[in-house]
């Protein structure tokens, strides 16, 4: 019998998605949290965690709180004195986060000085590695690419599936050491076959902090200033943890819980990053401005910023989703503590640009959209930029392939994974596993000749 594959899927797709749909009115019957939430953004507790803190309340009294600025917290430490004890002392601060995140402890000069010592003799990758899983088989997503090398380094790895602590840390010291080479590299091969691109190839330096060395094999010419390494060193600093229950570290401790190896449980966790609502939001962002600068003639006029704004709010522009992208997040609402950090030195760069006047657009978009969105959409909370409203546009005045973006992200969070799938070992707690109610009736099986 011959078939028609294009009818076939048409027809199952919507037998496939009309079976699958559930009525929305049975979560608030069995007071299930769709998304692991509350009408209200409130989480569903779903574990313990001494690693990361994401606050968006303030104490108020013994048992009240009230919305605040928002709080990120690294082992117990304000992300704020982190960026400010770094920034003092003009130094790159990835490396102490790093340390932080694993060991719970800020290290001395001598503890951190071996670190970096250490990262830096990870940071190799065997040339035939490089070739036949980077330049022969070039994926068209980078995010994909990387997760597909990740898989691939668990075959150079004699102890893969030793899931032990000690192997599990040199496993992710190992990761957070070669990220940068595995963005640049699948980026160079994806270049090379598709746009086509020169292929230039930098060996990683061995004196330079982790953004420092990205830039370095990223640029044909090999050269950065001080401030472009300063402030992508603070972005990852920023995007290296969020809490365990953001969806890619949560899916490290879920993968993690079924006893399986590193290399698949951080590709899983790329998996996740990959998506647009989790990750890839930064991208959409920077796309946003474009097509706003295209409609807005005059970037100092509110009013027309404002018509823009609710053009997008009712689906008349850009992707026509209904969102404004990089405002708003699922924990913060007063304030994004991120973003309050990234835009005064994004701030700077784009002056050293020359782009101080796209900056000020940036700015008013941002003291906007809050205003358009609470008047427009009923909400339990306030709305504020979250931090990939100005990590697009950083990421942009630094020259990086847009296409690179939701890596660089992966790039900094691999330290959070990477503390998160240790403290899940740990703990040697069971297999994750949450309830799904069935809410489908009941029925019998009619034979094939009845139907």
């Amino acid at each position: 019998m011959k078939i028609n594959e294009v009818e076939c899927l048409e027809k199952w797709s919507s037998m496939a998605a009309s079976s699958s749909l559930v009525d929305s009115s049975l979560y608030a019957k069995y007071d299930v949290k769709r998304g692991l939430r509350d009408v209200k953004g409130k989480g569903v507790l779903a574990g313990l965690t001494q690693i990361g803190e994401v606050q968006a309340h303030t104490q108020i009294g013994d048992d009240e709180l009230e919305l605040g600025p928002g709080c990120l917290i690294y082992r117990g430490i304000d992300i704020t004195e982190i960026v400010s004890g770094f920034v003092a002392d003009k130094r790159s601060g990835f490396e102490e986060t790093c340390y932080l995140l694993l060991f719970g402890e800020l290290p001395d000069k001598e503890e951190l000085e071996r670190f970096q010592k250490l990262l830096v003799s990870y940071r190799s990758l065997p040339d035939d590695f490089i070739h036949d899983s980077m330049l022969k088989l070039p994926s068209r997503d980078i995010m994909n690419a990387i997760s597909q090398s990740i898989l691939s380094m668990y075959v150079l790895d004699e102890r893969a599936e030793d899931i032990e602590i000690p192997n599990v840390l040199r496993q992710c010291i190992k990761l957070i050491a070669v990220f940068p080479l595995l963005l640049v590299y699948c980026y160079q091969a994806f270049a090379y076959r598709y746009g086509n691109k020169s292929l230039v190839i930098h060996n990683p330096g061995r004196q330079l902090s982790t953004a420092g060395n990205f830039l370095h094999m990223l640029r044909d010419d090999s050269k950065f200033t001080a401030l472009e390494q300063k402030i992508l060193d603070l972005a990852l600093v920023l995007h290296a943890e969020h809490g365990g229950g953001n969806n890619s570290s949560f899916t490290v401790h879920v993968v993690t819980s079924s006893g399986t190896d590193t290399y698949s449980a951080i590709a899983a966790a790329m998996g996740s990053l990959k998506g647009p609502r989790h990750g890839g939001a930064n991208i959409k962002v920077v796309q946003m401005f474009e097509d706003l600068k295209q409609h807005v003639s005059k970037w100092d006029d509110d009013r027309q910023i404002e018509d823009y704004l609710m053009k997008l709010l009712n689906r008349e522009a850009f992707d026509r989703a209904g969102l404004i992208y990089g405002v708003g997040h699922a924990v913060y609402s007063v304030s994004d503590p991120r973003t309050l950090v990234l835009r005064e030195y994004v701030a700077k760069l784009a002056q050293e640009k020359g782009l101080s006047e796209e900056m000020e657009l940036y700015e008013r978009v941002e003291r906007i959209a809050p205003e358009i969105i609470g008047h427009e959409r009923k909400m339990y909370k306030g709305v504020s930029a979250n931090v990939d409203f100005y990590s697009g546009f950083l990421y942009r005045l630094l020259d990086i392939p847009p296409e690179l973006y939701t890596p660089l992200f992966a790039m900094a969070r691999i330290a959070g994974w990477s503390a998160h799938r240790i403290e899940e070992l740990a703990n040697g707690g069971k297999i994750i596993r949450p309830a799904y109610k069935s809410v489908t009736p009941r029925r019998h099986y009619v034979s094939i000749k009845n139907r």
